[in-house]
């Protein structure tokens, strides 16, 4: 038997009394503190889709708390009170220290937004559009007296047309939130009103960037790119609105022209798809992640983008083992879980430079992707990454029902049977959370969005489904909805546990158990896709297996590694997998375990992700402290 049972105990979350916490604030919170007049994260959201016309509506705004026995129903007809409590740091959770409130909306409570907007000047046939690129959890939205629509969803922005209304003179936006956190089966990820542990502080309301755009009458609502470094051509396809002729022009990193072409739509579907030839383009990699600028027209709409050409793919090597590829050649993934929260903003990043340094503390660290752990960040992120070379596996948000410790930790963790022996049908849905149909309906929404809407990114090089069975479901299905979706990119659907067989890669967890490959028992009989041998445009014959029944070998989560640094911690006690007597000792211990899995690679291992990246509240398992200010790992 492998399993540390002393370690196992250790790892038992401690009970104790509500402790007080210390306010830890990063160096860029800081500084936006001390700037009140200061625009937070002002910066353009959408650099992959940016238009010239632009108008970020962060900063101050008021606010109001107000009872609402019914608030589960009553934000969606609620009347607006006549005075607002404060102001608040938009696009900072009411809970945030960042926001200048401090106070937790809970869910016998509705919150009130209000803000007064600038009117942009229209030419004929131009819209205005107003986006919220995320509120937490339900809102309604006005402007003036007019209700412009609801939204449910914390983790997918929404938009309105307000140009009729701006024409009319209203420029009053209301927005009422309600937030039930765990009272409900809703997406929402690691937050929790009794938050400890693994679990950390719920926040609520505006928690990403709300900004204004104008539009032309002929417009392109949204294009799909495909960069196909295996044929050696550029696929943009468009979804179009109006009557004019879509233009792709491809420039190098320097802004020099590399190629262009022009396509009229489909009259019938409003699509155009515009093919570009590029012979032998250069290749995105980590250590190289080239960018090509596009510039997208249509009629008078101009947006820039970019694209990079890269693969992934799972492929045999030279001795038949399955490995996760780049380029068609085997990568060995070195990741760290990252959960995305700050301990000022909670899961809004103070700045844009903060998201940056985190990005570039990984890569100097010697990783190559992170795991963004139930969560989507802003668009920005993933932009950042792409122009910076990190890899990233995705996550879909957890919800559902709170996991019992039973079938969510205790007998995954004690028994490893249980990690492919445990059904997700119908009847084990109420064991795994996912009994409310409503969750299941707007988790594969949420998959959906999320996989459609970020599928651009090139750093994105994998999709995780379900994590530890919380709020699964049907994985197989899921899978197939994801590689429907995107083809591209290979996906993780169970990781943890319960496996079902299904997806591209095998993914366990292992805090407890000895590092060593860990057997697939569903290798040559799971549901996995089936790959044939092809040839690219000049002829080069690709690695595809032509009928590949194995999956990719990882290890999804470890380590866990404690070290509690006081000046920088949030509270006096700790949670993690082990605790060190020294820092000399942790950092001995963290390199050792790195080595160790390092050498799986040997055995057929195609990565792994160390659990993490940051301390998060009571968890004090990161390589960086919470407020990022010291770097624990050297």
């Amino acid at each position: 038997m492998d399993l540390d049972i002393a370690r196992v105990i250790k790892s038992i979350p401690k009970k104790h009394e509500e402790l007080e916490p210390s306010q830890l604030v990063t160096t860029w919170g800081e500084e936006l503190s001390s700037e009140l007049e200061t625009v937070p994260l002002a910066e353009h959201p959408r650099p992959q889709f940016a238009r010239r016309r632009v108008w970020v509506l962060n900063g101050w705004w008021q606010y109001a708390f107000v009872p609402s026995e019914e608030a589960a129903v009553a934000w969606r007809t609620a009347r607006a009170p006549e005075k607002m409590q404060g102001q608040i740091r938009v696009p900072f959770s009411p809970e945030a220290w960042l926001s200048g409130v401090g106070q937790q909306l809970t869910p016998d409570q509705l919150l009130w937004y209000r803000c007064r907007l600038g009117v942009p000047e229209l030419a004929e046939g131009e819209r205005c559009m107003l986006h919220f690129d995320g509120v937490d959890y339900s809102c309604a939205v006005y402007l003036g007296q007019h209700l412009l629509g609801t939204h449910e969803g914390a983790y997918q922005p929404f938009s309105f047309d307000v140009t009729d209304l701006f024409a009319a003179g209203e420029s009053m936006l209301q927005v009422c939130v309600y937030d039930p956190s765990e009272t409900g089966t809703q997406l929402r990820g690691k937050q929790r009103l009794a938050h400890g542990g693994m679990w950390y502080t719920a926040q609520s309301g505006i928690w990403q960037t709300v900004w204004l755009e104008v539009v032309p009458q002929n417009h392109i609502d949204r294009v799909r790119i495909n960069a196909d470094a295996d044929h050696g051509e550029l696929v943009v396809t468009a979804w179009l609105e109006g009557d004019a002729s879509f233009v792709v022009s491809v420039f190098d990193d320097a802004g020099l022209p590399v190629a262009s072409t022009e396509v009229e739509p489909i009259e019938s579907t409003r699509m155009a798809t515009a093919v570009i030839p590029l012979e032998y383009p250069r290749l995105w990699r980590p250590d190289d992640p080239y960018l090509y600028r596009l510039r997208l027209t249509y009629g008078d709409d101009e947006i820039q983008s970019y694209c990079a050409f890269r693969t992934i793919s799972v492929e045999q090597d030279a001795q038949g083992v399955t490995r996760l590829c780049l380029n068609h050649e085997p990568f060995f993934f070195r990741g760290l879980l990252d959960q995305g929260y700050w301990p000022d903003g909670l899961m809004t990043p103070p700045s844009d430079a903060a998201m940056v340094a985190d990005i570039q503390a990984v890569r100097e660290m010697g990783f190559n992707m992170v795991r963004k752990h139930i969560k989507v960040e802003p668009e920005r992120w993933y932009w950042h990454c792409d122009r910076l070379g990190l890899l990233v596996w995705q996550d879909m948000p957890s919800g559902g029902a709170n996991p019992g410790d039973w079938f969510a930790r205790n007998i995954p963790t004690l028994f490893k049977y249980s990690w492919h022996a445990f059904s997700d049908d119908e009847f084990s849905y109420k064991l795994l959370g996912s009994a409310d149909e409503r969750y299941r309906q707007e988790w594969t929404e949420t998959m959906r969005d999320t996989i459609t809407r970020l599928a651009n990114h090139p750093c994105i090089a994998a999709w995780v489904l379900f994590n530890e069975s919380w709020g699964q479901f049907d994985a197989g299905s899921a899978t197939q909805q994801a590689w429907e979706l995107d083809s591209t990119r290979p996906v993780l659907s169970a990781s943890g546990w319960y496996d079902q067989g299904t997806g591209d890669i095998h993914g366990v967890h292992n805090y407890f158990r000895g590092t060593h490959m860990f057997t697939d028992t569903f290798a040559g009989k799971g549901s996995v896709r089936e790959q044939s041998a092809l040839e690219n445009r000049k002829g080069v014959r690709l690695a595809f297996t032509k009928a590949r029944r194995t999956r990719a070998q990882v290890v999804s989560e470890m380590g866990g590694l404690v070290w509690h640094v006081a000046d920088h911690s949030m509270y006096p006690v700790s949670y993690g997998y082990a605790e060190f007597g020294s820092e000399e000792a942790w950092q001995t211990a963290v390199a050792e375990l790195l080595d160790n899995v390092d050498l799986l690679e040997n055995e057929g291992l195609s990565g792994f992700v160390y659990t993490q990246l940051t301390d998060v509240e009571e968890e004090t398992n990161g390589l960086l402290t919470y407020d990022r200010r010291v770097r624990k790992l050297r």
